[in-house]
């Protein structure tokens, strides 16, 4: 097996590839339409994130060890070397397809090590809930084609996601004619894009600008209006004991006088939280959305469950579901394959023999800070950004070319992107398909899955 960044025909003539999925972040929009010619790629339509992506020139790459040129065959056998002497050897980035994350489990579970991906730190801020609550949640075709109400909450999607407005907000049609053809979006937080927020399908667009570590205040205050609860006045005088009857009342919605309610929660006029709660409960079908990497309030996972829980109680007389996106660098092709093969999601240690599951034991990047693992192995195959972190330990990077790393590895070998330089799959970010990916043939990289296996046999 070769090794090597360059086109697999170099000088051929364009070739035209449609409907081709993009793995650079966790839509996986699939209508995308490439043009390569030799290893170069084109893309005709997609977001800034695609386009940087598919066009980002490929430096030519060889296998090294120790910093020196060596052939896939020498790096497979001292990568195997390496693994074979490690007591604990740690497995992570797992920037990869299905197939990447499979491999990676596979070679962990023989060799009694721990598995984790570069981005779970973002999941559990939505593992959390799921493990101690539960949740009701949307899908993005779901979102696209029924919600009539959109609440974004802490998120600038349009940065993290170019495409999720005019593919599921504002697309000029949906499933079924006359579900939500007008649709009210929602943005809670300070400076969040909303120009997106455009199109015959939007009949209004609200902002409730305030800071991020403010946006769980505006989240109670909300959450206490849908259950028709009162938000009392710092200055208003400690009310008498009521009666039965007076309590009852005043839970119920619409009964809040003005007089006793708080001017303003978080900077936000409190007149303005009430509308959003009343829009809220008059929706057909609405849906809050959020991307979990881009709540960095302290406690977030705390953030993410006063969402779910807003979504439980408007359930009672209404349609409303959460939507969480993120997903970027096949973070849930990681999760849900390692739930598939362990029953457990991520942080997940095989050193017993056994799968073994504990959020805060066996998460990777802590373990490196503390010292515990004797080794690293970490695939980056999809972008360059989550390279190799600062360790002391010996490492093994499988990675695209270009991937920027804290330090030289003791063994290198460059791998494909799935769904450019080999085929696969991933899952989507709403977590309920995964797609298909193209191989179009922009080099003879092998992928992550095949050196894995590679490294495996040479055990």
């Amino acid at each position: 097996m070769t090794a090597h960044a360059e086109g697999d025909r170099p000088g051929d003539a364009s070739h035209v590839y449609d409907n081709v999925t993009c793995p650079f972040c966790g839509l996986l929009c699939d209508d995308l339409q490439i043009t390569r010619t030799g290893s170069t790629l084109k893309v005709s339509n997609g977001c800034p994130r695609a386009t940087a992506g598919f066009q980002r020139p490929l430096p030519p790459a060889k296998p090294l060890v120790r910093e020196k040129e060596a052939t896939f065959e020498e790096a497979v056998r001292t990568a195997a070397e390496l693994i074979r002497g490690a007591k604990l050897p740690l497995y992570g980035g797992m920037a990869s397809d299905v197939a990447g994350a499979r491999a990676v489990l596979s070679i962990a579970d023989r060799t009694c090590g721990v598995v984790d991906h570069a981005l779970s730190e973002g999941q559990y801020r939505n593992f959390r809930v799921v493990q101690t609550s539960g949740w009701i949640m949307s899908t993005l075709t779901e979102t696209r084609n029924r919600a009539d109400l959109i609440l974004i909450v802490g998120t600038d999607v349009h940065k993290l996601h170019g495409r999720f407005f005019d593919r599921i907000v504002t697309p000029a049609q949906s499933m079924f004619e006359g579900v939500a053809n007008k649709r009210t979006v929602i943005f809670i937080g300070e400076g969040l894009d909303t120009s997106a927020a455009t199109g015959p399908r939007i009949d209004e667009v609200i902002t409730l600008p305030v800071g991020k570590d403010r946006i769980p205040e505006v989240l109670a205050a909300i959450s206490g209006l849908v259950r028709g609860h009162a938000i009392p006045s710092p200055e208003a005088p400690a009310a008498a004991p009521a009666k039965r009857s007076g309590i009852l009342s005043s839970l119920l919605p619409g009964r809040t006088s003005a007089a006793t309610a708080a001017p303003e929660v978080a900077g936000v006029p409190y007149s303005a939280i009430e509308a959003v709660a009343e829009k809220c409960k008059k929706a057909k079908y609405g849906v809050v959305v959020w991307a979990p990497p881009a709540l960095s309030m302290p406690q977030a996972d705390l953030t993410v469950h006063m969402m779910t829980e807003i979504v439980r109680e408007l359930n009672l007389t209404t349609r409303f579901a959460g939507l969480s996106l993120g997903g970027n660098e096949g973070a849930p092709s990681a999760a849900s394959t390692c739930t598939w093969q362990t029953g457990y999601p991520l942080r997940v240690s095989f050193a017993n023999g056994t799968p073994e599951y504990d959020s805060y034991r066996y998460n990777v990047s802590r373990m490196l800070t503390d010292g515990e693992g004797d080794m690293l192995l970490w695939v980056a195959s999809i972008g360059t950004d989550i390279g190799l972190p600062q360790t002391s330990v010996p490492t093994i990077v499988l990675g695209t070319p270009g991937v920027r790393m804290a330090q030289p590895p003791t063994v290198y070998i460059p791998v494909g992107t799935p769904g450019i330089d080999h085929t696969g799959q991933m899952v989507r970010c709403d977590n309920v398909v995964s797609l298909p990916m193209q191989n179009l043939g922009r080099s003879q990289l092998p992928s992550a899955a095949n050196v894995l296996a590679a490294i495996q046999a040479a055990l």
